[in-house]
């Protein structure tokens, strides 16, 4: 049994492959994932902001990314919530980043494997000289 710290809170607690933090703590999340949860099946809420499901829930923005990016909360009923883009944190309702990154990401990729062939073609263009030992004794 391996023994760590609970990311939240710092208790020890047993580590758990699909969870880094203590029995405390995930009960407390799956309470407020269960607030967040109740409050977006209510028709009246499925168009509410990210603003409006933190007031009305007292569950944090950053709980409900967590939930977000772990499956739990499907945006595509919910239109009006969006979580950061991994990299400039840009509202985005799919994936980790948004279509600017993704699109910058491309290209870099582009430019790296353009490089990568250039380099490759270079090499094989290179010659190289056999020296024979008896021939040059001989000069």
């Amino acid at each position: 049994m391996d023994v760590a710290n609970c990311s939240k809170c710092s208790r020890l607690y047993i580590k758990n492959p699909v969870r880094d933090i203590c029995d405390k703590c995930y009960k407390e999340e799956e309470t407020a994932y269960d607030k967040v949860s109740t409050y977006l099946k209510k028709r009246e809420n499925r168009t509410a902001t990210m603003l409006q499901v933190v007031q009305d829930t007292g569950v944090s923005e950053d709980l409900i990314h967590k939930f977000i990016k772990k499956g739990r909360i499907k945006l595509v009923q919910f239109p009006n919530l969006t979580y950061p883009c991994e990299t400039c944190g840009n509202p985005i309702q799919t994936g980790k980043l948004c279509e600017q990154c993704l699109t910058e990401l491309r290209k870099d990729l582009e430019i790296f494997e353009r490089e990568e062939q250039r380099q490759k073609e270079l090499e094989e263009r290179k010659v190289y000289f056999v020296v024979d030992e008896k021939f040059r004794k001989h000069q």
